[in-house]
């Protein structure tokens, strides 16, 4: 198949592709509000130009956090620079990335999390303050051999194998048994025969940039047990979170055309390191960075207000940008985590890292680094914009860097500094207390708000809380 055009910018523009790739199947996606992607698809003859304008009709009742039962129809209206052929499918498809339109009004469902994307980029041009937010997210994920879990009423448990594990003794009708297995926190980077992906990494690259990605490097990452990292270039704040969501389907699928699969999910495995999704953010206006400037790190007093309001706000941030109870696992104090609400140069305990690897003023940006890739990246991104928009607005002091080995840092000064809530229940209720940034410009409405924590409470929460964990049973049955 021909390679899909980065940027398809008219609706004749994707119906050339169609005919050029001799498309037969157009699959049109959209977001759900947790953040997995749904889809349906229509024959090719279906996909015209006024489709890009009427739209395909669907029923929204049993998608998660969309409408009630008596209000279900709903339209998804392609977006024509969102096309990409996709590599996976037996009969040539071109995949369409959609809005959720209401039918009746021919308005934005206000529950469309791509929607709000587009809002939080509108509010930012009406401000003024920038034309532009770049985001650049680095998300990791494990590649797994073999997993099973389940829960019932008497029972529960998980499993999960991988080639390179430390408790790997060698996949089943392995022989010989090589032996080569990644240590506990040392796989950053050994070569292959470590590292047992380059291959599958490489193949994910290259679909990825048939797929319209610029990526710039690829590795294995800390954890043993087939933890990786793919960069993608940045991009504007939608179009990132367009790529991160096309990334996470072609990692995925990638992977389980080899017999393997592939998770997102933060911290899957006991005693090594979960995945975060590290966020390289910056303010651009006129083509020019206003985060470059004189101050610390080479940072302009927009930025460190910038800075500012994604601290101030990180709390209630963590209930948009650490959305699962696994993600709490993962950000715990005094595990290397970034759960310290601070900002350094250097200092990778600290929520925000100023990078220091270019001196160029094109190059500085921050790294906020609590958010993980289980996150639904429309919701996250234009959160942490609308956070650091506020920190601009209201010119909120980020405080002094913390430039210190944090793990140095005595009980008295460690007090000091504010972290991040240690589950997510604690984040809803940070939420629930601190939300007026995230209304500004009707980005997100309180019903989002009050559907996302109301969504997390009862089908995540409370059902974690009503479960007996499989540790307890090694601390107290004996009791």
């Amino acid at each position: 198949m021909k390679e899909t055009s980065k940027h398809m910018r008219k609706p004749a523009d994707v119906l050339k592709l169609v005919k050029d790739n001799d498309i037969k199947i157009v699959d049109l996606r959209f977001m759900d509000m947790p953040g997995l992607w749904q889809h349906f698809s229509v024959p090719a003859h279906e996909l015209t130009e006024s489709s890009f304008e009427e739209g395909f009709g669907f029923d929204g009742s049993s998608i998660r956090g969309f409408q009630a039962i008596h209000e279900s129809d709903m339209l998804v209206v392609p977006d024509p620079e969102a096309a990409f052929v996709d590599s996976f499918t037996d009969v040539p498809t071109l995949n369409l990335i959609c809005n959720v339109v209401d039918p009746v009004t021919k308005e934005r469902y206000g529950r469309d999390p791509r929607g709000i994307a587009q809002r939080a980029e509108n509010y930012l041009q009406y401000t003024k303050i920038a034309d532009t937010a770049f985001f650049g997210p680095e998300a990791e994920f494990f590649i797994f051999d073999d997993v099973r879990f389940d829960q019932q009423a008497n029972c529960g448990y998980y499993y999960l194998d991988s080639v390179e594990g430390q408790w790997n003794s060698g996949k089943e009708g392995e022989k010989p048994n090589l032996g080569y297995r990644m240590r506990h926190k040392e796989g950053y980077f050994p070569v292959p025969p470590h590292d047992h992906f380059q291959d599958l990494r490489t193949e994910m690259v290259l679909n990825l940039e048939r797929a319209g990605i610029t990526v710039e490097a690829h590795h294995h990452e800390v954890a043993s047990g087939g933890q990786m990292e793919i960069d993608m270039r940045f991009d504007s704040l939608m179009r990132a979170a367009d790529h991160l969501v096309m990334y996470k389907y072609i990692v995925k699928n990638t992977a389980t055309r080899r017999g393997r699969t592939v998770t997102f999910m933060p911290k899957p495995l006991f005693g090594d390191n979960g995945s975060g999704m590290h966020c390289h953010q910056s303010l651009w206006k006129a083509g020019k960075n206003l985060f470059a400037g004189e101050g610390y790190g080479g940072f302009s007093q927009v930025g460190l207000w910038y800075i500012g309001g994604l601290l101030k706000h990180s709390p209630a941030l963590a209930a948009i940008i650490a959305p699962t109870t696994n993600s709490y696992k993962r950000l715990t104090p005094g595990f290397e985590a970034p759960v310290n609400l601070a900002y350094s140069r250097r200092n990778r305990s600290a929520a925000i890292r100023i990078p220091m690897i270019s001196s160029s003023p094109a190059a500085k940006r921050l790294e906020y680094r609590p958010p993980d890739p289980s996150c639904n990246p429309y919701l996250a991104f234009a959160a942490m914009l609308m956070a650091g928009l506020d920190g601009i607005e209201n010119k909120i002091d980020p405080g002094k860097p913390l430039d210190k080995d944090i793990y140095g840092l005595g009980p008295k000064e460690l007090k000091e500094i504010p972290s991040l809530p240690g589950s997510l229940d604690a984040a809803l209720t940070h939420l629930e207390r601190d939300n007026d940034f995230l209304l500004k410009g009707d980005v997100f409405t309180e019903d989002n708000i009050r559907m996302w924590i109301d969504y997390k409470r009862e089908r995540e929460v409370n059902p974690m809380r009503l479960r007996p964990h499989p540790y307890e049973f090694a601390l107290y049955f004996d009791i």
